[in-house]
């Protein structure tokens, strides 16, 4: 059936198929129901897990002169588990988070992660994964997870693909194979992926364009409304094929619409006309100048439903999540921490640090003194013996020696700050201070190390 779907030949796929990748324990499946589970594998289908709960804002305080941000504070009840946001989400493309391993991941906070619906489609395939009954148990992850439509990846094969109103034609980057992906296709492997929160199949609008006679120009209000709408047919067709599918999981839709503030309302309007049960903010962080994907950023998210989770895709420096959480965002998704960590750049409270700088050669000191990682403080086993807490002298000759260590500890180091930049975020909104997190956290990242 994989076979089926990989070339093509079929959009939709007999929904029996996803019975063994859309099995929870829910408190409604009673002993009587299995009496005629073969014949009707659906006959009680179970609804959709997912709740935002708002808890807390930040209103302007009169008496300080504070403004007030949209920052908000919440939980997200998924079908396999509570998240607390705001929230950073770690990337795990091909099922893994590079270089970690679950145990660490959940020892620094982190509450759910990413996977790649169009690499793991190529491999390890839909066979594989559906013998598993889904990525949870294949990659070994309790929490939620979230998967991308595949839709980004295809438009970034570039002359390797066509795109249609019908879905996307290309070759396969793996062994060349022709290939189809839909809407609907999207749909079918998120549902065997079983990943808590599934995203529409959408058209990536870049900032420079990629049509033939305007290629590396800006691109154009009528080139961003044409694929804007697109977006939105194909975010029609994605809810339709989920809930045939009858996945129990939650489909967020996705504002695109380019660098044009108009066009964002129309996308936003018309998706939450469609009352997904989230909400992605799509089509930053694509090339475009910095002042451009934050005003993006300040327009749209506090104009989505309060009541449902917002999600900004694909960002970014530690100034951008806190900007961010400012303009209303709930969730947070980039390969920055883990790409630079693997590149010897480092993020820590009082700016960025360069590994591979030679003045780290001899220094016995952590990356940052206040940061609790198993890199830089350790952790203290029974009898009081520290495992961990590294000089930065130790991880310079790591990364100069190209041990595989260096990428590991470094990694594990940038997750952390990460999300527990999130966590302190989380913790002002609760405490009524994020106005002054949000300075303080300024100046402390202008410090320099």
């Amino acid at each position: 059936m994989q076979t089926q779907i990989q070339a093509g030949i079929s959009k939709t796929i007999a929904p029996k198929l996803f019975i063994p990748a859309m099995t929870h324990d829910h408190p409604h499946h009673h002993d009587h129901d299995h009496d005629h589970h073969h014949d009707h594998p659906h006959a009680h289908p179970a609804q959709p897990v997912v709740q935002f709960d708002q808890l807390r804002t930040d209103p302007p305080v009169p008496e300080t002169g504070y403004a007030g941000s949209h920052a908000r504070r919440g939980t997200l009840t998924l079908n396999h588990g509570m998240v607390q946001t705001p929230i950073f989400m770690p990337v795990g493309t091909y099922g893994t988070v590079k270089g970690v391993t679950p145990t660490s991941l959940e020892d620094m906070g982190a509450q759910i992660i990413l996977g790649n619906t169009f690499h793991l489609w190529m491999r390890p395939g839909l066979d594989v994964m559906q013998s598993f009954g889904g990525l949870h148990e294949f990659e070994r992850w309790r929490k939620p997870i979230l998967t991308d439509s595949g839709g980004f990846q295809v438009w970034s094969l570039g002359a390797m693909r066509k795109i249609t109103e019908e879905g996307v034609h290309f070759s396969s980057p793996v062994n060349g194979d022709k290939l189809f992906m839909s809407p609907e296709v999207s749909m079918q492997i998120q549902t065997v992926l079983n990943s808590d929160i599934a995203m529409q199949l959408d058209e990536c609008t870049p900032y420079l364009s990629v049509e033939p006679k305007t290629k590396g120009q800006v691109t154009t209000e009528s080139e961003a409304r044409k694929s804007m709408e697109m977006s939105l047919r194909w975010a029609k067709r994605s809810q339709a094929e989920f809930a045939r599918l009858e996945n129990p999981n939650a489909l967020f839709g996705i504002v695109q619409g380019g660098m044009f503030e108009h066009l964002r309302q129309e996308s936003l309007e018309a998706l939450v006309e469609m009352d997904f049960p989230g909400y992605a903010v799509g089509g930053v962080s694509v090339g475009e100048p910095k002042d451009e994907m934050l005003r993006i950023m300040a327009h749209t998210p506090h104009r989505l439903p309060w009541h449902k989770p917002r999600y900004l895709m694909g960002v970014g420096t530690p100034e951008d999540l806190v900007e961010g959480v400012a303009a209303g965002v709930d969730m947070f998704d980039c390969v920055m921490p883990t790409r630079n960590a693997r590149n010897g750049t480092l993020f820590t409270r009082f700016g960025d640090l360069k590994m591979r700088n030679a003045r780290h050669k001899s220094d016995h000191g952590p990356l940052d003194a206040t940061c609790t990682c198993y890199t830089c403080k350790g952790i203290t086993r029974p009898g009081g013996v520290v495992s961990g807490g590294f000089s930065r002298a130790y991880l310079h000759h790591l990364d100069r020696c190209g041990e595989m260590l260096s990428p590991m500890l470094l990694t594990i180091h940038n997750l952390h700050y990460y999300l527990n930049l999130m966590r302190e975020v989380r913790a002002a909104l609760d405490a009524g201070r994020f106005g002054a997190f949000r300075a303080q956290f300024k100046v402390d990242r202008a410090r320099g190390v």
